[in-house]
Protein backbone atom coordinates (compact mmCIF):
# COMPACT_ATOMS: atom_id res chain seq x y z
CA UNK A 1 0.00 0.00 0.00
CA UNK A 2 1.10 3.27 -1.28
CA UNK A 3 1.56 6.57 1.18
CA UNK A 4 -1.58 8.25 -0.60
CA UNK A 5 -3.55 4.89 0.24
CA UNK A 6 -2.11 4.76 4.13
CA UNK A 7 -3.42 8.81 4.17
CA UNK A 8 -6.72 7.77 2.85
CA UNK A 9 -7.51 4.98 5.11
CA UNK A 10 -6.63 7.11 7.78
CA UNK A 11 -8.13 9.95 7.25
CA UNK A 12 -11.55 7.52 6.16
CA UNK A 13 -11.07 6.34 9.66
CA UNK A 14 -11.37 9.52 11.35
CA UNK A 15 -13.80 10.94 9.54
CA UNK A 16 -15.93 8.18 10.44
CA UNK A 17 -14.80 7.97 14.26
CA UNK A 18 -15.51 11.89 14.28
CA UNK A 19 -19.09 11.23 12.99
CA UNK A 20 -19.72 8.73 15.25
CA UNK A 21 -18.98 10.94 18.20
CA UNK A 22 -20.90 14.03 17.31
CA UNK A 23 -23.77 11.38 16.08
CA UNK A 24 -24.30 11.07 19.69
CA UNK A 25 -26.13 8.14 20.87
CA UNK A 26 -28.25 5.48 19.31
CA UNK A 27 -31.27 5.94 21.30
CA UNK A 28 -33.14 3.46 19.07
CA UNK A 29 -30.79 0.65 20.06
CA UNK A 30 -31.00 1.75 23.56
CA UNK A 31 -34.96 1.39 23.41
CA UNK A 32 -34.61 -1.38 21.52
CA UNK A 33 -37.30 -0.40 19.07
CA UNK A 34 -36.92 0.05 15.33
CA UNK A 35 -37.08 3.42 13.34
CA UNK A 36 -40.43 2.73 12.60
CA UNK A 37 -41.49 2.58 15.86
CA UNK A 38 -44.94 3.82 16.83
CA UNK A 39 -45.20 6.07 20.17
CA UNK A 40 -47.39 3.38 21.66
CA UNK A 41 -44.39 1.25 21.07
CA UNK A 42 -41.94 3.29 22.80
CA UNK A 43 -43.51 3.82 25.82
CA UNK A 44 -43.87 0.23 26.39
CA UNK A 45 -40.33 -0.83 25.85
CA UNK A 46 -39.55 2.27 27.61
CA UNK A 47 -41.90 0.99 30.61
CA UNK A 48 -40.56 -2.60 30.10
CA UNK A 49 -36.72 -1.49 30.57
CA UNK A 50 -37.36 1.15 33.00
CA UNK A 51 -37.99 -1.72 35.30
CA UNK A 52 -34.66 -3.67 34.72
CA UNK A 53 -32.62 -1.07 34.67
CA UNK A 54 -33.61 1.05 37.58
CA UNK A 55 -30.50 1.40 39.75
CA UNK A 56 -33.12 0.45 42.66
CA UNK A 57 -32.69 -2.74 41.25
CA UNK A 58 -29.40 -2.56 40.01
CA UNK A 59 -27.62 -1.56 42.82
CA UNK A 60 -24.29 -3.65 41.68
CA UNK A 61 -23.74 -2.55 38.31
CA UNK A 62 -21.42 0.74 38.67
CA UNK A 63 -23.44 1.58 35.14
CA UNK A 64 -26.55 1.30 36.45
CA UNK A 65 -27.51 4.88 37.31
CA UNK A 66 -25.53 5.92 33.21
CA UNK A 67 -27.98 3.14 31.87
CA UNK A 68 -30.63 4.67 33.12
CA UNK A 69 -30.17 8.04 32.30
CA UNK A 70 -29.86 7.37 28.89
CA UNK A 71 -32.49 5.18 28.85
CA UNK A 72 -34.65 8.55 30.15
CA UNK A 73 -32.58 10.71 27.03
CA UNK A 74 -33.72 8.21 24.64
CA UNK A 75 -37.87 8.38 25.81
CA UNK A 76 -37.55 12.00 26.19
CA UNK A 77 -36.48 12.36 22.40
CA UNK A 78 -38.56 9.61 20.66
CA UNK A 79 -41.31 10.33 22.48
CA UNK A 80 -41.18 14.12 21.50
CA UNK A 81 -42.33 14.50 17.90
CA UNK A 82 -40.38 17.48 16.96
CA UNK A 83 -37.51 16.38 18.79
CA UNK A 84 -37.90 12.83 17.32
CA UNK A 85 -37.52 14.45 13.37
CA UNK A 86 -34.61 16.54 14.22
CA UNK A 87 -32.53 13.61 15.85
CA UNK A 88 -33.64 11.29 12.80
CA UNK A 89 -32.59 14.03 10.35
CA UNK A 90 -28.69 15.07 12.39
CA UNK A 91 -28.44 13.20 15.59
CA UNK A 92 -27.99 13.71 19.48
CA UNK A 93 -25.28 16.48 18.34
CA UNK A 94 -28.37 19.05 16.74
CA UNK A 95 -30.30 18.21 19.72
CA UNK A 96 -27.63 19.34 22.12
CA UNK A 97 -26.48 22.61 20.10
CA UNK A 98 -30.25 23.91 19.88
CA UNK A 99 -30.91 23.46 23.55
CA UNK A 100 -33.60 20.74 23.13
CA UNK A 101 -31.85 18.42 25.50
CA UNK A 102 -32.76 18.77 28.88
CA UNK A 103 -29.49 17.16 30.37
CA UNK A 104 -30.63 17.76 33.61
CA UNK A 105 -33.33 16.00 33.86
CA UNK A 106 -34.44 13.04 36.90
CA UNK A 107 -35.60 10.34 34.66
CA UNK A 108 -37.11 8.87 38.22
CA UNK A 109 -39.15 11.96 38.67
CA UNK A 110 -39.80 12.96 35.40
CA UNK A 111 -40.88 9.60 33.98
CA UNK A 112 -42.13 7.53 36.55
CA UNK A 113 -44.58 9.92 38.27
CA UNK A 114 -46.58 9.75 35.00
CA UNK A 115 -46.45 5.97 35.00
CA UNK A 116 -47.00 4.85 37.92
CA UNK A 117 -43.54 3.05 38.78
CA UNK A 118 -42.68 1.97 42.02
CA UNK A 119 -39.05 0.69 43.37
CA UNK A 120 -37.56 0.41 46.49
CA UNK A 121 -39.95 -1.30 49.07
CA UNK A 122 -38.09 0.11 52.02
CA UNK A 123 -40.24 0.83 55.23
CA UNK A 124 -42.54 3.67 55.69
CA UNK A 125 -42.52 5.96 58.54
CA UNK A 126 -45.82 5.75 60.49
CA UNK A 127 -45.26 9.17 62.65
CA UNK A 128 -45.87 11.05 59.37
CA UNK A 129 -49.18 12.28 58.70
CA UNK A 130 -50.47 11.29 55.51
CA UNK A 131 -53.33 12.17 52.84
CA UNK A 132 -56.51 10.14 51.75
CA UNK A 133 -55.61 7.79 49.27
CA UNK A 134 -58.04 8.12 45.63
CA UNK A 135 -59.78 5.43 44.10
CA UNK A 136 -61.05 5.60 40.46
CA UNK A 137 -62.33 3.35 38.17
CA UNK A 138 -61.14 3.62 34.81
CA UNK A 139 -63.29 2.18 31.71
CA UNK A 140 -61.26 0.15 29.00
CA UNK A 141 -62.23 -1.88 26.29
CA UNK A 142 -61.60 -5.47 25.80
CA UNK A 143 -59.16 -4.55 22.75
CA UNK A 144 -56.95 -2.32 25.20
CA UNK A 145 -56.90 -5.62 27.24
CA UNK A 146 -55.79 -7.87 24.76
CA UNK A 147 -52.72 -5.41 23.03
CA UNK A 148 -52.54 -3.21 25.91
CA UNK A 149 -52.55 0.78 25.54
CA UNK A 150 -51.86 4.24 27.72
CA UNK A 151 -54.68 6.00 28.68
CA UNK A 152 -54.10 9.42 29.34
CA UNK A 153 -56.09 11.10 32.26
CA UNK A 154 -56.42 14.76 33.98
CA UNK A 155 -56.07 14.61 37.75
CA UNK A 156 -57.66 18.29 39.19
CA UNK A 157 -55.15 17.64 41.98
CA UNK A 158 -55.09 19.89 45.30
CA UNK A 159 -51.58 21.15 46.06
CA UNK A 160 -50.06 22.77 48.75
CA UNK A 161 -48.77 26.97 47.57
CA UNK A 162 -46.80 29.35 49.83
CA UNK A 163 -48.81 31.79 51.63
CA UNK A 164 -48.45 35.13 53.62
CA UNK A 165 -47.80 34.24 57.76
CA UNK A 166 -47.38 31.39 59.62
CA UNK A 167 -49.60 28.74 60.81
CA UNK A 168 -49.38 26.21 64.21
CA UNK A 169 -47.85 22.53 63.12
CA UNK A 170 -46.21 19.83 64.61
CA UNK A 171 -48.65 20.24 67.73
CA UNK A 172 -48.06 17.86 69.91
CA UNK A 173 -48.60 17.25 74.21
CA UNK A 174 -46.18 17.91 76.68
CA UNK A 175 -45.90 17.60 79.99
CA UNK A 176 -45.24 20.59 82.14
CA UNK A 177 -45.07 21.25 85.88
CA UNK A 178 -46.97 24.43 87.47
CA UNK A 179 -46.12 26.35 90.59
CA UNK A 180 -49.18 26.30 92.81
CA UNK A 181 -47.68 27.83 95.69
CA UNK A 182 -44.91 27.74 98.30
CA UNK A 183 -44.15 23.41 97.89
CA UNK A 184 -47.01 22.89 96.14
CA UNK A 185 -46.62 21.56 92.15
CA UNK A 186 -48.83 20.07 89.81
CA UNK A 187 -47.90 18.13 86.56
CA UNK A 188 -50.07 19.19 83.50
CA UNK A 189 -50.45 18.32 79.70
CA UNK A 190 -50.16 21.09 77.81
CA UNK A 191 -50.29 21.32 73.76
CA UNK A 192 -47.08 23.05 72.25
CA UNK A 193 -47.01 24.35 68.46
CA UNK A 194 -44.25 25.32 66.19
CA UNK A 195 -44.61 28.19 64.19
CA UNK A 196 -44.15 27.53 60.38
CA UNK A 197 -44.59 29.65 56.94
CA UNK A 198 -48.34 29.17 56.21
CA UNK A 199 -49.68 27.11 52.83
CA UNK A 200 -53.03 27.16 50.63
CA UNK A 201 -54.36 24.77 48.76
CA UNK A 202 -55.16 25.39 45.28
CA UNK A 203 -56.32 22.95 42.34
CA UNK A 204 -53.71 21.83 39.66
CA UNK A 205 -54.53 20.65 36.67
CA UNK A 206 -51.85 17.12 36.49
CA UNK A 207 -51.50 14.84 33.29
CA UNK A 208 -51.01 10.91 33.86
CA UNK A 209 -50.51 8.15 31.83
CA UNK A 210 -51.82 5.01 33.04
CA UNK A 211 -50.32 2.18 31.16
CA UNK A 212 -52.83 -0.90 30.75
CA UNK A 213 -50.90 -3.69 30.19
CA UNK A 214 -52.52 -6.66 27.95
CA UNK A 215 -54.10 -9.39 29.98
CA UNK A 216 -55.30 -7.13 33.07
CA UNK A 217 -58.28 -8.02 34.85
CA UNK A 218 -61.22 -6.17 36.57
CA UNK A 219 -59.72 -4.99 39.64
CA UNK A 220 -56.43 -4.90 39.21
CA UNK A 221 -54.60 -1.39 40.29
CA UNK A 222 -52.17 0.91 38.98
CA UNK A 223 -50.99 3.08 41.84
CA UNK A 224 -49.84 7.23 41.10
CA UNK A 225 -47.52 7.61 44.22
CA UNK A 226 -48.12 11.00 45.70
CA UNK A 227 -50.69 12.18 43.99
CA UNK A 228 -53.71 11.21 45.57
CA UNK A 229 -55.02 13.97 48.60
CA UNK A 230 -52.56 16.06 50.50
CA UNK A 231 -51.52 16.44 54.24
CA UNK A 232 -51.24 19.54 55.26
CA UNK A 233 -48.49 18.53 57.93
CA UNK A 234 -47.46 15.32 56.20
CA UNK A 235 -47.11 13.47 52.83
CA UNK A 236 -49.61 13.43 50.28
CA UNK A 237 -51.86 10.08 49.83
CA UNK A 238 -51.79 7.84 46.44
CA UNK A 239 -54.08 7.71 43.05
CA UNK A 240 -55.06 4.45 42.94
CA UNK A 241 -56.96 3.38 39.41
CA UNK A 242 -58.82 0.16 39.17
CA UNK A 243 -59.72 -1.41 35.42
CA UNK A 244 -62.87 -1.80 34.74
CA UNK A 245 -63.71 -3.63 31.46
CA UNK A 246 -66.53 -2.08 29.17
CA UNK A 247 -68.98 -4.71 27.93
CA UNK A 248 -68.37 -6.11 24.60
CA UNK A 249 -70.75 -6.70 21.67
CA UNK A 250 -69.00 -10.03 20.46
CA UNK A 251 -66.92 -10.92 23.25
CA UNK A 252 -67.33 -12.14 26.74
CA UNK A 253 -64.21 -12.45 28.85
CA UNK A 254 -64.03 -15.21 31.94
CA UNK A 255 -60.42 -15.34 33.11
CA UNK A 256 -58.06 -16.13 30.77
CA UNK A 257 -60.86 -17.65 28.06
CA UNK A 258 -62.94 -15.61 25.31
CA UNK A 259 -66.95 -16.59 24.55
CA UNK A 260 -68.98 -15.71 21.85
CA UNK A 261 -71.87 -17.21 19.51
CA UNK A 262 -72.39 -17.70 15.82
CA UNK A 263 -75.47 -18.45 14.38
CA UNK A 264 -75.15 -20.60 11.25
CA UNK A 265 -78.23 -21.88 8.76
CA UNK A 266 -79.68 -25.28 9.21
CA UNK A 267 -78.27 -26.24 5.46
CA UNK A 268 -74.93 -25.06 7.13
CA UNK A 269 -75.32 -27.26 10.17
CA UNK A 270 -76.19 -30.16 8.12
CA UNK A 271 -73.38 -29.82 5.18
CA UNK A 272 -70.18 -28.08 6.74
CA UNK A 273 -69.78 -24.19 6.80
CA UNK A 274 -66.18 -21.99 6.83
CA UNK A 275 -66.40 -18.98 8.71
CA UNK A 276 -64.20 -16.02 9.39
CA UNK A 277 -64.06 -14.10 12.86
CA UNK A 278 -62.61 -10.82 13.47
CA UNK A 279 -60.60 -10.93 16.50
CA UNK A 280 -59.65 -8.11 19.13
CA UNK A 281 -56.78 -6.77 17.33
CA UNK A 282 -58.19 -7.46 13.69
CA UNK A 283 -56.75 -10.45 12.96
CA UNK A 284 -59.03 -13.35 11.62
CA UNK A 285 -59.82 -16.64 13.13
CA UNK A 286 -60.72 -19.08 10.58
CA UNK A 287 -63.57 -21.53 12.20
CA UNK A 288 -64.71 -24.57 9.49
CA UNK A 289 -66.58 -27.78 10.26
CA UNK A 290 -67.25 -30.37 7.65
CA UNK A 291 -69.38 -32.66 9.53
CA UNK A 292 -73.38 -32.09 11.37
CA UNK A 293 -73.11 -29.45 13.76
CA UNK A 294 -76.10 -29.50 16.74
CA UNK A 295 -77.49 -26.61 18.43
CA UNK A 296 -75.37 -25.53 21.36
CA UNK A 297 -72.55 -27.19 20.10
CA UNK A 298 -68.95 -25.90 21.20
CA UNK A 299 -65.89 -25.28 19.41
CA UNK A 300 -62.61 -24.40 20.70
CA UNK A 301 -59.79 -22.48 19.49
CA UNK A 302 -57.12 -22.76 21.15
CA UNK A 303 -54.51 -19.69 22.09
CA UNK A 304 -57.06 -17.73 20.92
CA UNK A 305 -58.37 -16.32 24.09
CA UNK A 306 -57.12 -13.42 26.22
CA UNK A 307 -53.46 -13.19 26.82
CA UNK A 308 -51.82 -14.37 30.55
CA UNK A 309 -51.04 -10.95 32.39
CA UNK A 310 -47.90 -12.72 33.84
CA UNK A 311 -47.12 -14.32 30.85
CA UNK A 312 -47.98 -12.96 27.61
CA UNK A 313 -46.83 -15.65 25.60
CA UNK A 314 -49.83 -17.29 27.21
CA UNK A 315 -53.25 -17.06 25.40
CA UNK A 316 -56.65 -18.75 26.71
CA UNK A 317 -59.16 -20.33 24.49
CA UNK A 318 -61.81 -18.91 22.01
CA UNK A 319 -65.04 -20.69 22.96
CA UNK A 320 -67.70 -20.64 20.04
CA UNK A 321 -71.43 -21.68 20.85
CA UNK A 322 -73.18 -22.64 17.52
CA UNK A 323 -76.54 -21.26 17.24
CA UNK A 324 -78.44 -23.08 14.22
CA UNK A 325 -81.50 -21.08 12.71
CA UNK A 326 -84.19 -22.89 11.21
CA UNK A 327 -85.70 -22.01 8.01
CA UNK A 328 -89.27 -20.67 8.18
CA UNK A 329 -90.77 -20.75 5.02
CA UNK A 330 -92.89 -23.96 4.84
CA UNK A 331 -92.17 -27.25 3.07
CA UNK A 332 -93.57 -28.77 0.02
CA UNK A 333 -94.96 -32.95 0.20
CA UNK A 334 -92.33 -33.89 -2.28
CA UNK A 335 -89.52 -31.27 0.32
CA UNK A 336 -90.45 -33.62 3.36
CA UNK A 337 -90.07 -37.04 1.45
CA UNK A 338 -86.60 -35.82 -0.09
CA UNK A 339 -85.52 -34.92 3.32
CA UNK A 340 -86.57 -38.31 4.83
CA UNK A 341 -85.00 -40.15 2.34
CA UNK A 342 -81.78 -38.02 2.45
CA UNK A 343 -81.69 -38.09 6.45
CA UNK A 344 -82.89 -41.57 6.61
CA UNK A 345 -83.88 -41.19 10.21
CA UNK A 346 -86.66 -43.13 12.34
CA UNK A 347 -89.03 -41.17 14.08
CA UNK A 348 -87.59 -40.61 17.96
CA UNK A 349 -90.42 -38.97 20.56
CA UNK A 350 -88.61 -39.13 23.85
CA UNK A 351 -90.16 -37.50 26.75
CA UNK A 352 -87.59 -37.25 30.31
CA UNK A 353 -87.19 -34.82 32.88
CA UNK A 354 -84.13 -33.04 32.66
CA UNK A 355 -81.88 -31.02 30.39
CA UNK A 356 -80.93 -31.15 27.04
CA UNK A 357 -78.01 -33.53 26.10
CA UNK A 358 -76.29 -32.53 23.12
Amino acid sequence: MNLNSQFCLVSFVFIYLISAVLAGRDFYKILNVPKSATLHEIKKAYRRQAKELHPDKNKDDPDASRKFQDLGAAYEVLSDEEKRKKYDRCGEDCLQRDGMMNGGMDPFSSFFGDFGFHFGGGEQNNETPRGADVTMDVMVTLEDLYSGTFIGIIRNKPVMRAAKGTRKCNCRQEMITRNLGPGRFQMMQQTVCDECPNVRLVNEERSLEMEVEPGMVDGQEVRFSGEGEPHIDGDPGDLVLKVKTEPHPVFERRGDDLYTNITISLQDALTGFTMELKHLDGHMVSITRDKITWPGARIRKKGEGMPNNSNTNLFGILIITVDVEFPKTELTDEQKGDIKKILNQESISKVYNGPRGF
